[in-house]
């Protein structure tokens, strides 16, 4: 822990855990400089427990509500009104941190503007051995800072986001890069994907959301066309093209399983 106790701003880092033992160490040694370390833990079997607090977090156990509900009630559980929301595989870089300090002190002393609710901030993914600094991949903008008077987590069951009922609010952007530094396998990654997409899925067909074969068709190669060429993923080699691919395959998946559950449901 390299950051004294007395150096920390009036901020409320918070996460949300399960079995992240292998990961959260760089997460909250990177979180330092925050006043308030807190950690929504989901029964890990693990020794996430023990490592959160050997740097100081407050752990609070809570049986898992989805990601939305989850990290909305883990920004409950903070001391502060602003809060940092990581995952444990995210690290914070200096850059960042002088930002993040920067308008804390801002905020402090009344110099923020009364109407900016939270700060988007470029999430750098690391994939297949390289961080990606192009299409989909970057900048990857991230509302992960904000007040909690003023925004929250959306209740999505995934790819939940920070938004605000408010109408006189905005969110403005940060400097300084916010790493992803996910070390699964490719294998686990689709995994993961196929789940997202299947959760989506579930989401539109309960809203009665009937996606066209353009729908179906289209997706894919807009996305295509938007983040490999027009933001020129392919200058991320090999890693950028996989990447690419596996995103376009989801958006052609989520609305295949749409389209399956609808048909489910009206032949019963």
């Amino acid at each position: 822990m390299n950051t004294a106790a007395n150096n920390r701003i009036a901020l409320s880092a918070v996460l949300i855990t399960l079995n992240a033992g292998k990961q959260i160490a760089a997460a909250l040694e990177s979180l330092q400089f925050c006043a308030d370390l807190v950690v929504v833990d989901s029964n890990s079997s693990d020794d996430t427990v023990e490592i959160a607090q050997k740097f100081g977090a407050r752990v609070v156990q809570q049986d898992w509500l989805g990601f939305g509900p989850q990290k909305q009630f883990a920004v409950a559980q903070a001391t502060h009104d602003w809060v940092l929301c990581l995952d444990a595989d995210e690290r914070v870089t200096p850059e960042l941190e002088r930002s993040i300090r920067a308008l804390i002190q801002q905020a402090e002393h009344g110099l923020l503007p009364a109407d900016v609710a939270g700060f988007d901030m470029p999430r750098c993914n690391f994939f297949l051995g390289r961080y990606l600094r192009h299409g989909e991949g970057y900048p990857d903008y991230s509302r992960r800072l904000f007040n909690r008077r003023d925004a929250n987590w959306s209740d999505d069951a995934v790819h939940e986001k920070v938004e605000s009922a408010l109408t006189n609010v905005r969110f403005e952007k940060l400097e300084g890069d916010l790493l992803h530094e996910s070390a699964e396998s490719l294998e686990s990654y689709l995994t993961k994907q196929n789940r997202y997409t299947s959760i989506q899925a579930h989401a539109l067909a309960t809203r009665g959301k009937w996606p066209g074969l353009g729908k179906l068709v289209l997706s894919p190669v807009v996305r295509f066309i938007k983040f490999y060429l027009v933001r020129k993923g392919f200058l991320d080699g090999w890693p950028g093209l996989v990447h690419i691919a596996i995103g376009c395959f989801n958006s052609f998946m989520k609305y295949a399983k749409t389209r399956e559950l609808m048909q489910q449901k009206r032949e019963r």
